[in-house]
């Protein structure tokens, strides 16, 4: 996660807007204003968000896409690397596709469809996810794999378990490493320990190895969901402040935010066998495969999944109807 001002810079005095330490106050202000003055609006009906047209938010996207590019970038590695795409799921400014796309030849990106997630809490017997939220994943799915493929690529979706598919998918193709992003919570972190010593179990020919004395498919998390990361802090992320004031202080005055990565305008080749292997693409599931049945919305506001329309609803909130400064105007 980078900063917004970064998303679209050429607006620069909300830039230096956003900027500004009272940043934080004022979007919950004008967020609070804006909800408090149309409540009665939103409860009347259901509001998309973002609200723009296809073409307001493809073009929203595709200048982010343009602005977050570049054409002279080198490949430095061989072979065939995986993108295993987890709580990430974007193109612009992921720091894992890009370096599976600089340390490969080819590149695999694959997302699995996980049925824990579907399943129920430990305790009480909640779903851990309902259908407005299944809804929200699938079109992130779909709008993932669209900007994939416009980039040369394709996403292979499998339906189970990583750690029990992703070690042969690792041994099917060849990929002498895995990419993605690392998480924080206990059964993320379980999961990526069992996908783990699962590539442990794979030997990879030797001519499919990127370095001799490599043996096994490497697991390599890189940390890509703050806004500061976490190599970036003025402490060890175990001593945190308590309190939430001294933690701002102490990142504005001694961290900096780092700018987004620039991806090349092409990711392709992907690899050119073993599909076949694995069952070929797949594909995105509905919400009748995963056992929900499709949301009624009548009311309130709707959040439209994808990486299009979250770069639509930055445009959208900051630049269109400047709601930031609705509640602070220059």
């Amino acid at each position: 996660m980078r900063s917004l001002t970064s998303l679209f810079p050429q607006h620069s005095v909300v830039a230096s807007t956003l900027c500004s330490p009272k940043t934080a106050g004022i979007m919950c202000s004008a967020s609070s204003s804006y909800s408090a003055t149309s409540s009665a609006v939103r409860l009347a009906a259901v509001h998309p968000v973002p609200s723009l047209t296809a073409d307001e938010i493809s073009a929203a996207a595709s200048e982010a896409f343009a602005r977050h590019s570049a054409a002279g970038l080198k490949r430095s590695g061989n072979g065939v690397a995986i993108v295993w795409f987890r709580n990430d799921l974007r193109v612009v400014d992921n720091e894992a596709l890009l370096k599976a796309w600089v340390g490969s030849s080819a590149l695999l990106p694959v997302y699995f469809v996980d049925p824990r997630h579907f399943g129920s809490t430990h305790l009480f017997g909640f779903p851990k996810t309902g259908a407005l939220r299944a809804k929200f994943l699938l079109e992130c799915l779909h709008d993932l794999k669209k900007n994939l493929k416009e980039r040369g690529l394709d996403l292979l979706v499998k339906h189970g378990s990583p750690e029990d598919i992703l070690p042969s998918i690792a041994k099917a193709f060849g990929a002498h490493t895995v990419f993605a992003h690392k998480e924080t919570c206990s059964e993320e972190l379980h999961v990526e320990k069992l996908v783990l010593k699962g590539l442990q179990q794979v030997i990879l020919p030797q001519h499919e190895r990127s370095n001799p004395k490599t043996v096994n498919p490497r697991l390599q998390l890189i940390w890509g969901s703050t806004m500061y990361h976490i190599e970036d802090l003025p402490f060890d992320a175990e001593n945190l402040p308590d309190v939430y004031t001294q933690f701002r202080k102490s990142v504005e005055s001694k961290s900096s935010i780092r700018e987004c990565n620039k991806l090349p305008v092409s990711l392709s080749p992907l690899p050119s066998s073993s599909l076949g292997e694995v069952g070929g693409w797949g594909s995105v599931p509905s919400l009748g495969d995963l056992g929900l049945a499709e949301p009624k919305l009548d009311k309130g506001m709707h959040f439209i999944g994808g990486e299009n329309a979250a770069l639509g609803r930055v445009y959208e909130y900051f630049w269109k109807k400047a709601l930031i400064l609705a509640m602070n105007p220059l």
